[in-house]
């Protein structure tokens, strides 16, 4: 019998940030792949809009979604508790929610830099702990932390987006270096320049654009599509002795000069 190592069947997963974007893609993907997915998200009508586009194609029993602040211990919390109670035991995490703020460093306002950093590191934390406080007596689990090609590289303006993505790295070490021995694998995928409703002006301006294509070994941005597969590989059984690894999904971009 043939044993298929990426079948998801019976698993379920939260996913942050997954009203839209590269959350509900990924999202889209693990259900795809079989798992039982669980949406997050703060904007409540667009989750709603989320969750029964997404019950269209997998079923009404494959979709649930819940609104919480990713950023808020007690919420986050409570959101888990009820997932393990109302749909089942977590099996897969994906801490995708995150922001951008573009504004030189001398311009930033540290209560700009504290939010980028709490919604894309800090949450992460938060999520990622509460998801192993039931992962761990269970000995078994998959966490996939969101990541960037600025988890490496840097530009001007985006110095929180960088610092919190550089965060992302060590924070899934050190969640490996916790966990690990539970029989949990955490590791991270890093996209780089993803063509989503969030970067539409990037793709927009021409100057950047073309900037992009020369700068990226595929001469191309990434979809969101890109993404899917090596999520889907870290979720499964077939990444069960890969733990604290960036997996760069940049078109390449982060090995040329």
């Amino acid at each position: 019998m043939t044993v298929n190592m990426f079948d998801l069947t019976g698993k379920i997963a939260l996913v942050t940030g997954s009203s839209r974007g590269i959350g509900s893609a990924i999202a889209k993907g693990l259900a795809a792949a079989g798992a039982t997915v669980v949406l997050n998200g703060l904007d409540e009508a667009r989750l709603e809009a989320a969750r029964v586009a997404l019950a269209a194609e997998v079923g009404e029993d494959r979709v649930r979604a819940i609104a919480f602040d990713v950023t808020d211990a007690d919420a986050t919390a409570s959101a888990i508790n009820w997932i393990e109670a109302e749909v089942g035991p977590l099996a897969i995490l994906v801490n995708n929610a995150g922001v951008q703020h573009r504004v030189p460093m001398l311009d930033l306002d540290v209560a700009d830099w504290e939010r980028v950093l709490r919604t894309n590191l800090t949450s992460a934390f938060l999520v990622g702990r509460e998801a192993a406080r039931h992962m761990i007596p269970r000995g078994a689990g998959k966490i996939i932390n969101v990541a960037s090609v600025q988890t490496d590289l840097a530009r001007p303006t985006i110095a929180p987006y960088t610092a919190s993505k550089g965060g992302i790295r060590n924070l899934t070490r050190a969640m490996t270096a916790e966990w690990a021995s539970h029989g949990l694998q955490i590791n991270a995928i890093a996209p780089g320049y993803i063509h989503t409703e969030m970067t539409q002006n990037l793709v927009d301006d021409t100057v950047f654009n073309e900037w992009i294509l020369g700068r990226t070994p595929a001469h191309r941005w990434g979809t969101v599509e890109d993404l899917v597969g090596p999520a889907v590989w870290l979720a499964s059984a077939g990444s069960n002795f890969v733990n604290g690894q960036v997996v760069f999904i940049d078109g390449g971009m982060t090995v040329v000069v």
